[in-house]
């Protein structure tokens, strides 16, 4: 970013594969506008990783893209189905990983579960991002019973000591309240609770819940309001995170962010490349355009941020769905084109007046 009075930000667009070309696209008009409308200006620069990349460069992770992203203020990202993602978390130390679950009042019957069940639902759903059983030694070999695959679920003190403070600062911010995802009944050498109930007396304010996690999967489903903050490890925190899809009615509004130490993030929806429907412009964007608003968010960029809050909410007060929303009765069905347009006609007439408590509302 440059001056205060004129910032400017350069980001790197990452299509992947699948229906990444068509959300990060859709997201970029939105973003694109609403950087006119609040004065700040916005360069974008296109990288490669996956499958695209490895038949463009021969690598999943190309030199070029780890150059584009060098000093960019962020990078908003498609999907991929393997290869180059898990890189590119580890080359940028990108380990704290944000997934906010929200639901959109006038989705609540979309939820699979009863509308007072999740009036109101705001969970965030921290995810550890660059250890764990992703990372750690790896492989398969043969002994005298046979052939055999392994994965080993490794990490360092240090870094559950660092994924927790970063939940105990949101935590503290928020409603007080973090829900540990552990299981430390069959891995008792993962000391989860012990070592974020150490890194909490830091955090007098904050409640630290340790809670196993196949039960606290299924307190999401059986009460899920009563979570604020939830920490997990990289694999519990990939499959938790997901439940929050079913709870506010599908996985395609559910936007991250996964950010270092120096707050730099790639931002993406949490779904994956849905080759089903690649193509064909139906896919919803809402989840990507919801991970732009967490980079606007980590940017400070607070007018944009409400703006894109206020416009999703009147679109989807009257009655605009995607596919994945299953659109009923006087629901209109729109594709994703179609909808990103009617986002760009309710930002040009939004009113000021409802930014603020949709703002404070998303923090």
């Amino acid at each position: 970013m440059n001056s205060l009075n004129n910032p400017s930000y350069r980001i790197v667009a990452i299509h992947g594969e699948g229906i990444g070309a068509e959300v990060v696209e859709a997201s970029l008009k939105v973003l694109q506008y609403v950087a006119k409308l609040e004065k700040f200006n916005l360069q974008v620069d296109y990288g490669w990783l996956g499958k695209t990349a490895l038949d463009k460069f021969g690598s999943y992770f190309p030199k070029i893209t780890a150059d584009l992203c060098d000093g960019s203020d962020g990078i908003v990202f498609g999907a991929v189905t393997q290869g180059g993602l898990l890189e590119l978390r580890k080359h940028y130390d990108l380990f704290c990983n944000l997934r906010p679950i929200r639901i959109f009042d006038s989705l609540l019957h979309k939820s699979s579960l009863r509308p007072e069940k999740v009036r109101n639902l705001d969970i965030l759903v921290i995810r550890e991002l660059v250890s764990g059983i992703y990372f750690g030694p790896a492989g398969r070999s043969v002994d005298e019973q046979g052939g055999y695959g392994y994965h080993t679920m490794l990490y360092y003190d240090d870094e559950i000591r660092r994924i927790a403070r970063q939940a105990l600062q949101k935590a503290q911010k928020r409603r007080g309240l973090l829900t540990v995802a552990h299981k430390e009944n069959a891995l008792p050498h993962l000391p989860w609770t012990r070592l974020v109930q150490e890194e909490a007396l830091n955090f007098p304010g904050v409640t630290v819940e340790p809670m196993l996690v196949d039960n606290l999967a299924m307190q999401m489903v059986l009460n899920p309001q009563r979570f604020d903050v939830i920490l997990a490890s990289n694999l519990f925190g990939d499959i938790l995170s997901d439940i929050g899809g079913a709870l506010i009615g599908s996985v395609g509004l559910l936007g991250s962010a996964s950010l270092n130490a120096n707050g730099f993030g790639l931002y993406e929806a949490i779904h994956g490349t849905a080759p089903d429907i690649a193509g064909r412009g139906i896919a919803n964007p809402l989840g990507t355009l919801g991970a732009c608003v967490l980079m606007l968010q980590q940017w400070g960029e607070a007018g944009a941020v409400q703006r894109i809050l206020a416009a999703q909410n009147r679109v989807l007060a009257k009655g605009y769905r995607t596919a994945d929303l299953s659109p009923q009765g006087s629901e209109i069905l729109v594709n994703t084109e179609e909808l990103i347009d009617l986002l760009l006609e309710e930002l040009s007439h939004a009113q000021d007046s409802e930014f603020g408590v949709l703002y404070e509302s998303y923090r």
